[in-house]
């Protein structure tokens, strides 16, 4: 968030850092809500031998999960989210993936834009708490068997993937699973100033209007019908600029958004 502090708040390359060392000793946990957190810092401050690195925010955020739910997933490490989902009883047009609070909420902004405007496009929204789940078990403990993650992820759907750090991280993680030709790594670009907080977002193209966008350039049978949509995210990114540059804010429907896709 740098909407009060400046580059020596940006940088998320430490996580590239801590994943090299040896995968018997580190973990890194990005829960997406306040449940999730308390699920993994009682796991944390419970683990013995471990550097454990967490990745939140300090400001309020919407709460995704409740309790029972939240435990759950921080023990699965990473999981579909079949509320925010609408692909049950078949295969998804897409994957909208998601590691890190923000990248998270602005996922499921995009998912609740795409599900509102075009509700025939078969959506699942994947989130990812446990970093380590990506790699294969032979590369870390946590990682997901092959089976668990081509269930999650598919193995040839389209895959757009907002994530915290350097999208290359995800990439180095992924490499040999089955479908990563398929996957679109949206994260921090080295772009930010001292700026409101979505603006943040849309100057590394990790906001709600980049990712939808992601996911309708990647479905290729509805390019024709999908066009007016793609015409109103460009025209919301204009707004942006326009509203912060005169308002010092960012705009009502951005920072007044809750989930509505139910």
């Amino acid at each position: 968030r740098q909407d009060h502090n400046g580059f020596s708040h940006q940088d998320p390359g430490f996580l590239d850092i801590v994943v090299n060392k040896k995968a018997e000793v580190v973990r890194v946990y990005l829960p997406p809500d306040a449940n999730t957190l308390l699920s993994v810092a009682d796991h944390c401050l419970r683990s013995r031998n471990y550097v454990n690195v967490i990745v939140a925010g300090k400001q309020p955020a919407p709460q995704w999960l409740d309790i029972e739910s939240a435990v759950r997933h921080s023990t699965a490490g990473a999981g579909i989210w079949t509320w925010a989902s609408n692909d049950q009883g078949g295969e998804p047009d897409v994957v909208m993936a998601c590691c890190g609070d923000i990248p998270t909420l602005e996922t499921l902004a995009a998912v609740d834009l795409l599900r509102r405007n075009l509700p025939e496009l078969r959506v699942r929204v994947v989130n990812v708490v446990n970093l380590m789940s990506l790699q294969p078990p032979g590369e870390h403990p946590h990682g997901l068997a092959d089976r668990e993650f081509d269930s999650l992820f598919t193995r040839d759907k389209p895959i757009v993937f907002a994530f915290h750090g350097y999208p290359w991280l995800i990439h180095r993680l992924t490499y040999r699973r089955t479908n990563h030709h398929n996957l679109h790594v949206r994260g921090y670009k080295e772009e930010g100033t001292t700026t409101t907080p979505f603006d943040m977002t849309v100057l590394n193209d990790l906001d709600r209007y980049h990712l939808a966008g992601d996911a309708l350039d990647r479905v290729p049978r509805f390019h024709d019908r999908a066009a007016h949509l793609k015409q109103h995210l460009r025209d919301q990114l204009i707004r942006h600029k326009q509203h912060i540059a005169r308002y010092g804010e960012d705009m009502p429907e951005i920072r007044e958004w809750t989930w509505s896709s139910l």
